[in-house]
C-alpha cells in the first residue's frame, strides 16, 4: 500500500510536487519500522554520485544558458524549412542532453520560446521591443489582424517544443549524464562514460535514428498537430529583434559566450575520458564559468541551484521508499518470476514492465527499484555478469524511452507542462500526450525489438 500510495503521488505531480506527500510517506515508513535510517543511509551513500550530478552538473549548465540560447536562436531564425528546423531542434537537443542534462536543455528551449513569444505578443499589441513587458497569457490588446498569426505561431512553437523535448529523451538515454538513473545504473555495473554509451548503443542508436525520422515524417505529413509553419510577418518581427539584440552585444557579452564555449568543450572532454566523478566535473564547470565571467557574489551563484535541489531532495525520498522495498523484499517474487522465464525473453519483459511503470509514475524511481533488485540477484549468484549487463540495458532503455508517453514519466516533460510557456502556447496535458503518441509508439516498439532481438 505504501509503494502504491507513493506511485500515486508521482502520478499526481501536476497537482502537488511529490516531495511533500512522498516525504510524509517516507517518514511514516521510518516511524513504523518498515525500514531504518541505517538502510536509508546505505541507499543514499551508495547512490551519492547521482546526488552530486544533480547538485553540481545542473547548476553548472545554468551558467551556460546564454550560449545555449544563442545557439537555438540562430537555428530557429536561420532555417526556413520547417522539417529541417524540427530535425535540427530535435537533434541538437539530443546531442546536448547526452553531454549535459535533459532538464536543463528543456529549460533552455523553453526560454527561447518564451522570449520569442513575448517579443511577437508585444508587437501584436502595438508595442515596441523595448516597451515594458506585461503578462501575455491572454489575447487582450492584440490587434485583430495579428490574432490569426498569433494562433499559428502558438502551434508552431508547440511543435518545436515537443520535438525538442523528445530530442532530450533520445539523447538522454545514451550516456551516464543524460538522466539521473543512467549514472545510478552505470555505478551498479562499474561502467564509465564511453563503456556505458557502447553497451547502450545497440538499442539507443536504432531508437535515435527512428526518432529523428519520425520527426521529419510528422512535419511532412502534418499529423498529430505537427507541420505548422512560422507566419512570415512573425519571422520578420523576430529577425528585427535578433538584429537589435546583436547590435547591443558588447565585447564583454561576446567574451562571456567564448568562456561558456570553452567550459562546454572541457565538459565534453572530461566526461568522455572520465577524468573525475561526474558531479566534480559539474563543479569544475561552475568554477571556470563563474570565475572568468565575474560572477563572484553568493546570491548570483544561488540561482543556479534552484532548479536542481528540489529534485535532489525528492531523490532522497525515492531512496527511502527503495529502502522499504529492500527491507520488506517486496519485489523479490516479481524478480524471481521473471528470472524463471526463458533467458531470451527476460530483457524484453523487463523493458515492457519498466516502460509501463515509468509512463505512470517516474522513470528514476522505477529504474532505482529494478536495478537494485537485479544487482541483488547478481550478488546472490542467481544470474551471471553477461545477463546482468543485458538486464541493465533493458532497464535503462525501458525507463527512458516509453516513459515519454505522459508528462509523469520524465522530469523534462513534466517541467515543460508546468512551465510558464505551456499556457501561452495552449499546451495542455491531453494535447501533450496526443502529440507524444506517435513518438511513444514508434520509438517504444523499436526499443523493444532492439532489446529482444539485438541483445537476446
Amino acid at each position: 500500500m505504501l509503494v502504491l500510495e507513493f506511485i500515486f503521488t508521482l502520478a499526481m505531480a501536476l497537482s502537488c510536487y511529490p516531495l511533500q506527500p512522498g516525504g510524509l510517506l517516507a517518514l511514516q515508513a521510518l516511524v513504523l519500522g518498515m525500514t531504518s535510517p541505517a538502510t536509508l543511509r546505505m541507499e543514499v551513500f551508495s547512490n551519492f554520485p547521482v546526488i552530486l550530478l544533480l547538485m553540481f552538473m545542473v547548476a553548472g549548465i545554468f551558467f551556460m544558458k546564454e550560449l545555449l540560447l544563442f545557439t537555438f536562436t540562430k537555428i530557429l531564425l536561420g532555417i526556413r524549412s520547417k522539417a529541417l528546423l524540427a530535425l535540427l531542434f530535435s537533434a541538437v537537443a539530443a546531442f546536448l542532453s547526452a553531454f549535459l542534462d535533459a532538464l536543463t536543455v528543456t529549460a533552455v528551449i523553453i526560454s527561447v520560446a518564451v522570449g520569442f513569444y513575448g517579443v511577437y505578443h508585444k508587437v501584436a499589441s502595438g508595442k515596441t521591443f523595448h516597451d515594458e513587458d506585461h503578462e501575455h497569457g491572454d489575447d487582450q490588446g492584440v490587434h485583430d489582424h495579428h490574432r490569426e498569426h498569433l494562433e499559428q505561431f502558438r502551434a508552431f512553437l508547440r511543435t518545436l517544443l515537443m520535438h525538442g523535448a523528445v530530442g532530450t529523451a533520445l539523447g538522454g538515454v545514451c550516456t551516464t549524464v543524460g538522466e539521473p538513473q543512467n549514472l545510478l545504473i552505470a555505478n551498479k555495473l562499474g561502467w564509465e562514460f564511453i563503456e556505458f554509451f557502447l553497451n547502450m548503443a545497440p538499442v539507443t542508436m536504432p531508437v535515435l535514428a527512428v526518432g529523428l525520422t519520425t520527426c521529419v515524417l510528422l512535419e511532412k505529413l502534418k499529423l498529430f498537430g505537427y507541420g505548422v509553419e512560422m507566419p512570415d510577418n512573425v519571422r520578420h518581427i523576430l529577425e528585427g529583434y535578433d538584429t537589435a539584440e546583436a547590435q547591443k552585444r558588447t565585447s564583454r557579452d561576446s567574451a562571456r559566450l567564448i568562456i561558456q564555449a570553452i567550459a562546454g568543450i572541457l565538459l565534453v572532454l572530461a566526461l568522455a575520458f572520465h577524468v573525475a566523478e561526474v558531479g566534480f566535473i559539474g563543479l569544475m564547470v561552475i568554477v571556470i564559468q563563474t570565475a572568468f565571467n565575474g560572477i563572484v557574489r553568493e546570491h548570483q551563484l544561488g540561482k543556479a541551484f534552484e532548479e536542481a535541489l528540489p529534485f535532489t531532495a525528492l531523490l532522497v525520498v525515492f531512496f527511502a521508499i527503495v529502502a522499504v522495498i529492500h527491507d520488506q523484499h517486496l519485489f523479490q517474487p516479481v524478480i524471481e518470476y521473471v528470472l524463471a522465464m526463458d533467458v531470451s525473453v527476460q530483457p524484453g519483459m523487463f523493458y515492457i514492465a519498466n516502460g509501463v511503470l515509468s509512463a505512470m509514475s517516474d522513470n528514476v524511481f522505477v529504474a532505482t527499484v529494478y536495478i537494485n533488485e537485479i544487482k541483488a540477484a547478481f550478488d546472490a549468484g542467481d544470474i551471471d555478469r553477461a545477463h546482468f549487463e543485458l538486464m541493465a540495458v533493458a532497464i535503462n532503455t525501458g525507463t527512458n524511452i516509453p516513459s515519454i508517453a505522459t508528462p509523469n514519466g520524465q522530469a523534462a516533460f513534466l517541467f515543460l507542462l508546468t512551465s510558464s510557456v505551456a499556457p501561452l502556447i495552449r499546451l495542455s496535458y491531453v494535447r501533450m500526450v496526443l502529440m507524444a503518441l506517435p513518438y511513444t509508439v514508434i520509438m517504444g516498439i523499436t526499443g523493444w525489438v532492439a532489446v529482444h532481438y539485438f541483445l537476446a
